[in-house]
């Protein structure tokens, strides 16, 4: 792939507060020249100085279903290889089809520090924060709850912020508009000097030239041909890394004062659901899978695992938590139910399970009972309301601590 192309970086623009866009001109087979959306804010300095000298390194990459899929990702752990042929790589593959980043913040934790500590992560959730219609306000404090979290175990750790494109972004793009998403993402990217790459952009811009069409770059989740423009992107970022890298020790990254939005989930975490005590319908399984009779797919990782169950309405538990915000990552199926919940005795409130593509699949969810909670022990008391859907699969608490 590399042979193929002929990377040309013709201009380094200056955007206020150290914000680089590296505008790379690409010649590919066809001799038709495009950009690479790449705003470098920060480096990848320290990650590259370990690959480089210390011969060893940690890569995370923490997404959704198109970072999970065999493509880019894959692509990128072969470039590193070659790139550094002497340097022992963990990678730690962190995607998770249907996620977004607030699931990405509260199971960053468990799904990548656990398993190692990164020198470099990549971080992407822009479609799925999108499509499954997390407000602007989540999209900022998922987002920044990852990053906080990265810097705060690592401020040494390189992170690199990625923006895929699916079909609602094309109708955008080509009106000029740049998605709401792509903007609240990129304020975090900006508050914390973070490179980003607008992949959306540049897949916008090769349709609308007709380089191919959608059904050849494979849509929302691409061919293999569509993951290699994901691919050939960030490794040209990767070649400006390298021609200007030097010897230096590492340097700590930036990380302001205060955060952009002080809900922000900075210490999401999972609270193991055997914690959950008084249960009352509900149920511990050890290995989980939906009856057979449910005709419903599943996802990896929300299969054959411990889930707490219930299915008649009525049925009830309590959770006694320290945090300041508590929710559940559950798994939303046909017959999915409407939840009541009280924190500290107050009134129940109510929260529907359900969703558009519940009875489809038993999908990865996340739901917030409360976002702004004085720090501190709380009490949770969740139970099903009676109904046509009295179903309720709990894989973990989520918590911010």
């Amino acid at each position: 792939m590399r042979k193929s192309l002929l990377f040309m970086l013709f201009s380094i623009l200056f955007t206020g507060m150290g914000n680089k866009v590296i505008a790379s001109t690409v010649l590919d087979t066809q001799q038709n020249r495009v950009k690479h959306y790449i705003t470098q804010r920060g480096n990848l300095t320290n990650s590259f100085h370990k690959f480089t000298y210390e011969k060893k390194g940690c890569v995370a990459f923490l997404g959704g279903s198109i970072t999970e899929m065999e493509g880019w990702r894959n692509m990128i752990q072969e470039d590193l290889r070659k790139r550094f042929p002497d340097t022992k790589f963990q990678f730690i593959d962190a995607g998770i089809g249907s996620t977004g980043s607030t699931p990405h913040a509260f199971r960053f934790e468990n799904d990548v520090l656990k398993k190692g500590t990164p020198d470099l992560l990549f971080v992407e959730a822009a479609v799925n924060d999108h499509t499954n219609k997390f407000s602007p306000e989540d999209q900022v404090r998922g987002m920044e709850g990852i990053v906080q979290h990265a810097r705060q175990i690592n401020p040494y750790m390189d992170i690199l912020m990625l923006h895929f494109i699916y079909a609602p972004f094309l109708k955008q793009l080509d009106k000029g508009i740049q998605p709401d998403v792509i903007m609240n993402h990129e304020r975090v990217a900006n508050h914390y000097y973070i490179t980003s790459i607008n992949l959306a952009q540049e897949i916008a811009e090769r349709l609308k030239k007709k380089e191919f069409t959608w059904k050849e770059f494979g849509g929302t989740h691409p061919s293999q041909f569509g993951h290699t423009f994901y691919a050939k992107a960030i490794e040209s970022l990767f070649d400006h890394e390298q021609q200007n890298m030097k010897a230096e020790n590492l340097q700590a990254h930036y990380i302001p004062e205060k955060p952009l939005d002080k809900s922000s989930y900075l210490q999401g975490a999972f609270i193991d659901i055997k914690e959950a005590t008084e249960l009352n319908g509900f149920k511990y399984i050890e290995s989980w899978t939906p009856e057979s009779s449910v005709k419903a797919g599943t996802r990896k990782g929300f299969v054959q695992v411990p889930m707490l169950e219930a299915k008649e309405g009525g049925a009830s538990f309590k959770l006694n938590f320290t945090g300041r915000a508590i929710g559940i990552f559950c798994v939303s199926g046909p017959n999915a139910g409407v939840l009541e919940y009280s924190i500290d005795g107050k009134p129940f409130r109510q929260m529907k399970t359900h969703t558009p593509w519940s009875n489809k699949v038993y999908l990865p969810w996340v739901y917030m009972f409360d976002k702004y909670l004085k720090p501190g022990q709380h009490t949770l008391i969740v139970r099903i309301k009676e109904g046509t859907r009295t179903e309720c699969q709990i894989r973990n608490f989520v918590v911010n601590r």
